[in-house]
């Protein structure tokens, strides 16, 4: 690998030199007001980037998955029913996760390449007459195959239903990059991490509770101690964590939310629509198809591109490695082998971009797939030649 090409794997994330900058600081004492000048405002910036007014934001020295456990630990208690429907690798993780946690969780089986079945879950929760389920869980993009699931329509299905459930979103490869609601939509809790759309390293998971779901913290039997919100809500009273936190990580974090919301958020989701249909276009162009089954699922964070039958598809994310020094995503679990991943979030441009479609087309090419050298180039180039792109004011 090399340290000068850009990354392509849906996280971690390329980093902007000032972010990364902004990471490496002196020592300071994290029980001191010095530290509370760092903590609040980014919490605040994050409370922004979800687009909420009165979210409570916690923020762990963890990862995604660690937020998810936060969700479920401070919110449910054992043998609860968890509603989750299975569509890629990381639902299936947060599904497994709640296994282990003992909650009784009630799975909808949907296709890899689906979004979410918000019509099965408006069904189901109908049915729930005696509101057992407590929670439904929701991945918002499903990082192992490119698809986005529609969380409104997820919410009106609750709403529909009249069903008093908390709604948990997994926005870990959305959030900062994908339009995200938590007020409009009714979250009741997302999770992310600081390595996707915050442009930062792996080693913060960052949550988001609405009032319900604190009220629910109240009677939560699920044991809990590093991911405890009501020990984080007492630090945060004192410029403090209940341990030590990750001072530098949280230096690059307000910086990293001051980004976005400099840039503008709307202008941060049409940039990564912009490029995503860049690298779309690349796909058609090579008579390739994407993982997701329909556009109105496709993902602006990752693309997951399905080889031909019979070709191993981890071989170019392999190839991309040993040859040119540059990383693609492998596909996991129901698709590992037959897709591989174009990661296009966070710190990204369409010049970035063009160089990671020339590096699988030059893969392919060199695997033996009938591509035409530079198609996928010419046609990305097309479509950015053609669409609102860099700018001194919006540039990161």
């Amino acid at each position: 690998m090399s340290f000068q090409n850009p990354v392509f794997i849906p996280g971690p994330t390329n980093m902007p030199e000032a972010i990364r900058k902004a990471c490496d600081m002196p020592t300071i004492d994290h029980r001191s007001p010095l530290f509370g000048q760092i903590l609040h405002p980014a919490r605040a910036g994050v409370q922004e980037v979800l687009k909420s007014e009165t979210a409570e934001v916690f923020i762990f020295p963890s990862t995604g998955t660690g937020g998810w456990e936060t969700a479920l630990t401070n919110t449910l208690s054992a043998g609860d029913t968890v509603l989750a429907a299975r569509n890629g690798m990381f639902s299936h993780r947060w599904i497994d996760m709640c296994q282990r946690h003992e909650l009784d969780v009630q799975i909808v089986e949907t296709p890899w390449g689906h979004g979410l079945p918000a019509d099965r879950y408006a069904e189901i929760l109908s049915a729930d007459k005696e509101h057992k389920i407590k929670v439904v869980l929701a991945t918002h993009n499903e990082t192992a195959t490119g698809v986005k699931s529609d969380i409104a329509a997820v919410r009106n299905a609750l709403n529909a239903a009249g069903h008093p459930a908390l709604l948990f979103v997994d926005g870990v490869s959305s959030i900062g990059s994908m339009d995200f609601r938590f007020d409009e939509w009714g979250v009741d809790v997302a999770v992310t991490g600081s390595q996707k759309g915050f442009m930062l390293p792996a080693g913060l998971a960052i949550i988001g509770f609405s009032q319900r779901a604190l009220d629910a913290s109240k009677t939560a039997g699920l044991p809990r101690t590093f991911f405890d919100i009501a020990d984080m809500t007492k630090g945060y009273a004192a410029n403090a964590y209940p341990y030590t936190p990750a001072v530098g990580l949280m230096n690059g974090l307000l910086l990293a939310t001051e980004t976005l919301l400099k840039e503008g958020l709307e202008n941060v989701f049409a940039r990564h629509t912009r490029i995503a249909s860049g690298v779309r276009a690349a796909v058609d162009a090579w008579g390739l198809e994407l993982c997701a089954a329909s556009p109105d699922v496709y993902s602006d964070t990752v693309s997951a591109i399905k080889t031909p039958i019979g070709f191993n598809a981890t071989d170019i994310v392999t190839h991309a490695a040993d040859h040119y020094g540059v990383a693609f995503g492998v596909g996991l679990g129901e698709v590992a082998g037959k897709v591989f991943r174009i990661g296009h979030l966070g710190s990204m441009t369409d010049v970035m971009a063009l160089s990671g479609i020339a590096t699988a087309e030059m893969c392919m090419v060199d695997l033996g797939l009938d591509i035409k050298l530079g198609s996928g180039v010419a046609a990305a180039q097309d479509f950015y030649r053609g669409t609102t792109g860099y700018s001194l004011k919006s540039a990161a």
